[in-house]
């Protein structure tokens, strides 16, 4: 008999040997009693023996063989969580401040595939029976500054893990990240794990899922869970912005269905998707009788191709490029200039907010080949001008987004154009049509006038201001600096 089984069966004799005398003596105790106890050296030293061996009993790990262990925790992990992990042979045992294994490598796989680097894992046992390798029994995880890497086929990895029964244990996940990749394994964005949760709620009987992120430097918090009818319910907060999206998703085999609630500064709108095999549908609006703005989104996902479509009654074409805005930052990003990335968008509009001269917004746009333009766009002023874009491009240069193209303006009144300029008379010549080469930096505020045609004819640029006009914060002052800037162009043409 070996040394370890003969230590294992002695403990277990001294172990039913306390209990017996436990259960005969305890229910005798009072004051008196233990003032007894305290007075006989014989009783303290059987407490001290006592301890001796409950510390004995909690060291017993500490005789697992390396193998051993490491198979077990791998048969347990992968039964209780189907988590299939591979341990390195540097297993430690630790006493406090509860009974724990820790190992510094460990790797996950999932379909024979490698999903996972973990670089610290706890993995927390139950103080019962502690005397076999197979017999110990998992009651915590915890898992640290692991790296993800999921695609479109592993992608929901962390959701499934919900199936699993949380009601006496619990996963945590922290200071991780995850990666997900396209097919070619090239890296489309990060979500840094803060802290991740799984655990089982007894007030409404279920498990639950909620983590603290970031994504594009942008900071949010998740909850998820699943009901028996095969629902799966979502809140993310991003409280940097004031959004709070609620989502609900049934999956019945090939398609799946949605709805998403947005809460936006207390404005409410609504989601609703299906998705089936390589298509994505989704309408969207306000709500859902007479709405102020509705969206058609659909996406073919292989190859990718993406269509939005929207009809406003306003629109807040400021904010849209605002460098602060997620829009902006997702550019900012060059996540959109994917080459296989196509994507076109068309959006109408009434009124544009804040500007009630500016009206019949056609906002049209696509990506291709990792090229964003607008072209096409086109507005109104009253019904004195029509402008449109042409020959455009938006892009990342030094983190600034940059725009490039050139802007038609047809003129149908110029005596309107001049009321509102308050262009002096001597200078006030028929225009019909107005060509623009501009430059402008969306961060800085500042638009480059390359080329300046008034009635097909050039106009040459030799006041330095009209070259470089920078944007105030002020809309009053700016709406004076743009006329002023119109009448010095105008004063130009007349010669």
């Amino acid at each position: 008999m070996s040394k370890t089984n003969f230590l294992i069966k002695y403990l277990k004799n001294i172990s039913k040997f306390i209990n017996n005398l436990l259960e005969k003596n305890l229910n005798k105790l009072n004051f008196k009693n233990f003032n007894y106890l305290l007075k006989n050296n014989k009783i303290i030293l059987t407490f001290v023996a006592l301890f001796v061996i409950f510390i004995s009993y909690l060291l017993l790990p500490t005789f697992y063989t390396k193998s051993e262990l490491s198979k077990e925790l791998k048969n347990s992990l992968q039964s209780k969580y189907n988590i299939n992990i591979k341990f390195s042979q540097n297993i430690e045992y630790n006493l406090l401040p509860k009974p724990h294994f820790t190992t510094t490598q460990a790797v996950i796989f999932a379909d024979k595939n490698e999903i996972s680097k973990i670089k610290k894992l706890k993995i927390y046992i139950s103080l019962k029976n502690l005397f076999s390798v197979k017999k110990i029994k998992i009651k915590k995880i915890n898992i640290e500054n692991a790296n993800f890497n999921f695609n479109k086929k592993n992608y929901n990895f962390l959701i499934n893990l919900l199936d699993n029964n949380f009601e006496e244990n619990t996963i945590k996940i922290k200071n991780s990240n995850i990666f997900f990749r396209d097919k070619d394994g090239e890296v489309l964005f990060i979500n840094k794990i803060k802290s991740m949760k799984y655990f089982f709620d007894s007030s409404e009987i279920k498990n639950i899922l909620v983590s603290e992120n970031e994504i594009f430097n942008i900071p949010y918090s998740i909850s998820l869970y699943k009901t028996e009818n095969k629902k799966l319910f979502s809140k993310i907060d991003i409280g940097i912005i004031n959004l709070q999206i609620q989502n609900e998703i049934y999956n019945n085999g090939e398609i799946k269905k949605g709805l998403t609630t947005f809460n936006f500064n207390q404005k409410k709108s609504f989601a609703n998707y299906e998705i089936q095999k390589k298509i994505f549908q989704l309408n969207f609006s306000d709500k859902y009788k007479n709405p102020n703005f509705s969206y058609e989104i659909f996406a073919n996902l292989n190859p990718f191709f993406s269509s939005i479509k929207g009809n406003l009654n306003k629109i807040n074409i400021p904010f849209l490029f605002d460098p602060n805005t997620i829009f902006v930052q997702l550019l900012k990003t060059e996540l959109l200039n994917h080459k296989n990335l196509n994507l076109e968008l068309n959006i109408n509009a009434k009124k544009v907010d804040k500007y009630k001269n500016l009206a019949n917004v056609i906002l049209n746009s696509k990506i291709q080949e990792g090229l964003l333009d607008l072209d096409t766009t086109k507005f109104s002023w009253k019904d004195s001008a029509d402008f449109e874009l042409s020959e455009t491009l938006l892009y990342i240069n030094n983190n600034h987004l940059i725009f490039d193209g050139k802007l038609m303006i047809e003129i149908s009144d110029s005596n309107e154009i001049y009321k509102f300029m308050l262009t002096p008379k001597k200078f006030r010549k028929n225009l019909k049509n107005v060509e623009l080469l501009i430059n402008y930096n969306f961060d800085e505020k500042l638009m480059i006038l390359n080329k300046i045609n008034i009635n097909n004819k050039e106009i040459e640029i030799t006041n330095p201001s009209l070259k470089n006009i920078i944007f105030k914060n002020d809309k009053i002052q700016n709406k004076i600096y743009i006329k002023n800037i119109f009448n010095e162009i105008v004063k130009s043409y007349s010669g």
